[in-house]
C-alpha cells in the first residue's frame, strides 16, 4: 500500500470489527485508516514523511462520539455564572449576592430545580439579593429560566402569552408573573434583551471547547440544533475542527410545507468534519418543569400536554420528511411522548426501520421498552441526566413522578436486552460533555437509576461508538476500526472495556485522533 500519514503502534487495539478484534497496529491514509495489523506490519507502512505514535501499551479504540450534544448552541446557554454547584435557594442567593454583572446584567446557567425544595421557581425568592439588577437564570434542564421582574420589563413581558409550542409564563395564585418561564418560546422573548458575546469571543469559546472535549477522548456529536452554520464553517476553514459534528436542525410546532421543504434543503450542507443530517422534534419537555407528556399527571396536576398542540402535526412532519430520506430524532421524555414517537414511526411502513430515533427516554412502562427494536427506532440516550435525581427519590423529578414511574428510570440495559440500538451522549451543556463519565454511568447507573442494571464494558463501548454510528446512519463508514473507515480513533490509558467504572471515569487520554487529524496529545 501508499505509505501512511500516520502508523500508531506499541497499542491494544479493539477494532470492535468481528473480522478482526484485536490487533497491535493501525495506519492512517487520506483520512481513512488504510491498514490493521500488528507491530511487524507496521515497518513497511512507513514513509519518509508519516508520523509514528507509540502508545506504549495504550488502549486504542474507534473515536468515541457523543449521540446527543450542544456544543454551538451551548455556547448561549452556558453563559455568566456556572450555578451547577448550588444546592439549596441560601446558596443561590449568596452566589447571586456576589455575582458578576455584564451589562448591568445577571445570567447563569445550570441552576438545579432540586435548589427550590419544592416550592415554584419564583422571583421573589431572589429579587432582593440582586438590587434591582436584571437577571436571567437558566435552570440546568435548559427548557426553563428565571426571570427578574427588571429582567421581565426590559423584554416588554407585561402579562401571560399564547404560544405556538406548549410554553407559558408563569403566574400565582394572585395572577402575577413568578418570572418562569417554561419552554423555549417563554425564554425567547427575553434573549434578545440579554448581553451576547461578540463574534470573536464566540469563535474562542467554540474552539476551546472543542479542544477540551477532544481531550476527554471525544472525536465526534451528533448536535441536536442548527448551531450557527456561519461560525461553524469560518472555525473549519480556518482550522481543523477536532470534533466530527453532525447538526440537526429544529422543527417546531407550525412548521408548514415551506419549512419542511427548507429543512429538507439544508441536509447535506457542510465542510470538513461538519455536516447538517438530520432534523430535531420535540415531543415533550422536561419532568421537573412539569411538561413531560405522561399517560397520567404529575404529582402537581401537570404533564397531560404534547408539546406540538395537535400530535397529529408532528406525525405529519415526521412522514414528509421520511419520504424525502431525512432521518429524524425526537425528544421524548414521557410514556405518552415516547408512545407517540413510537407509533408515528411505526406508521411509516418499510423503509422506517432504524432511520429515527428518540432523544431522552427518562421514564417508560415494559410495553414501550419492547416496541423500540420492533419499531426499529434508536433510544438516544444520556446517563449523566440522572445524577440530577437521588437514589431515595426525594428530589423533584422522582417525586412528580411518583415511586412507580420514578423506579422506571433510565432503562439502558432494558432497553438494550430488548434488542434495541442504544446510543449515548451527554446533552451538553445539561450535564458535563466529558465522554469518560458517559461511559462510566452508563455501566454504573446513579440517582433514580442506582438500583437499575447498568451496561457492560462492551455496550458502553459500542454506546459511543457502534451503536451512535447506526444512530447517525453512518454504520458502513465509523464506528469501528476497519481497513477504509474513517479514521477516528481513542486511546486511553486503560481497556474501557475490562477496567471498572471509575477506572474509566478517570482514565488518561493518550490520543484522539479525527479524520486522521490528531486532534489531542496526551502522551
Amino acid at each position: 500500500m501508499p505509505t501512511a500519514d500516520l502508523v500508531i503502534t506499541g497499542a491494544h487495539v479493539r477494532t470492535l470489527d468481528p473480522e478482526r478484534p484485536y490487533a497491535s497496529a493501525v495506519a492512517v491514509r487520506g483520512g481513512l485508516i488504510a491498514a490493521v495489523g500488528e507491530a511487524a506490519d507496521a515497518r513497511d507502512w512507513r514513509g519518509p514523511g508519516t508520523e509514528v505514535v507509540d502508545l506504549g501499551g495504550g488502549h486504542l479504540v474507534p473515536g468515541l462520539v457523543d449521540s446527543h450534544s450542544h456544543p454551538v448552541w451551548g455556547l448561549d446557554m452556558a453563559t455568566g455564572l456556572d450555578l451547577a454547584a448550588v444546592r439549596d435557594l441560601d446558596g443561590l442567593r449568596a452566589a447571586l449576592t456576589s455575582a458578576e454583572r455584564v451589562d448591568g446584567w445577571v445570567t447563569g446557567y445550570g441552576l438545579d430545580h432540586n435548589v427550590f425544595g419544592g416550592r415554584p421557581v419564583d422571583r421573589a425568592l431572589v429579587e432582593d439579593v440582586l438590587d434591582g439588577a436584571p437577571a436571567f437564570l437558566r435552570l440546568y434542564d435548559g427548557h426553563s429560566a428565571l426571570a427578574t421582574g427588571a429582567a421581565l420589563k426590559a423584554a416588554g413581558i407585561t402579562g401571560p402569552r399564547a404560544f405556538a409550542q406548549r410554553s407559558h409564563l408563569a403566574v400565582d395564585t394572585d395572577g402575577r408573573l413568578t418570572g418562569h418561564l417554561v419552554e423555549h418560546a417563554a425564554m425567547d422573548l427575553v434573549t434578545p434583551v440579554l448581553p451576547r458575546p461578540s463574534y470573536a469571543e464566540r469563535r474562542a469559546r467554540l474552539v476551546e471547547l472543542l479542544a477540551a472535549m477532544a481531550a476527554t477522548g471525544l472525536t465526534g456529536a451528533h448536535v441536536m440544533d442548527l448551531g450557527d452554520p456561519d461560525l461553524v464553517g469560518a472555525v473549519a476553514e480556518e482550522s481543523v475542527l477536532p470534533l466530527r459534528l453532525r447538526f440537526a436542525p429544529w422543527c417546531m410546532p407550525g412548521a408548514d410545507e415551506e419549512a419542511l421543504d427548507e429543512l429538507v434543503a439544508l441536509q447535506g450542507r457542510g465542510g470538513r468534519h461538519w455536516r447538517i443530517g438530520g432534523v430535531k422534534f420535540f415531543m415533550d419537555g422536561t419532568v421537573e418543569g412539569g411538561t413531560a407528556w405522561l399517560d397520567h399527571p404529575d404529582c402537581h396536576g401537570q404533564g397531560t400536554d404534547a408539546f406540538w398542540p395537535d400530535p397529529a402535526e408532528y406525525s405529519a412532519a415526521v412522514r414528509r420528511l421520511h419520504r424525502a430520506g431525512v432521518r429524524t430524532a425526537t425528544h421524548a421524555i414521557g410514556d405518552a411522548a415516547v408512545r407517540h414517537v413510537l407509533d408515528t414511526v411505526a406508521s411509516l411502513g418499510p423503509g422506517g426501520r432504524l432511520a429515527h430515533r428518540v432523544e431522552h427516554i427518562e421514564s417508560v412502562p415494559d410495553d414501550l421498552v419492547a416496541r423500540f427494536a420492533e419499531v426499529g427506532v434508536i433510544a438516544s440516550m444520556q446517563p449523566p441526566h440522572s445524577d440530577y435525581t437521588r437514589a431515595d427519590l426525594s428530589d423533584e423529578w422522582s417525586v412528580r413522578l411518583g415511586e412507580e414511574r420514578a423506579a422506571r428510570a433510565w432503562r439502558l440495559r432494558d432497553l438494550w436486552d430488548a434488542g434495541a440500538v442504544v446510543a449515548l451522549g451527554s446533552d451538553w451543556p445539561i450535564a458535563h460533555h466529558d465522554v469518560r463519565a458517559v461511559l462510566a454511568t452508563a455501566r454504573t447507573p446513579r440517582g433514580a437509576a442506582s438500583s437499575r442494571a447498568g451496561l457492560t464494558g462492551i455496550q458502553a463501548l459500542e454506546g459511543c461508538t457502534s451503536h451512535a454510528a447506526l444512530a447517525a446512519g453512518e454504520a458502513t463508514a465509523s464506528g469501528r476500526i476497519a481497513e477504509g473507515f474513517r479514521a477516528d480513533l481513542t486511546a486511553l490509558g486503560v481497556d474501557p472495556v475490562d477496567a471498572g467504572a471509575d477506572e474509566v471515569r478517570e482514565a488518561p487520554v493518550l490520543l484522539t485522533v479525527t479524520g486522521g487529524h490528531v486532534a489531542h496529545r496526551g502522551l
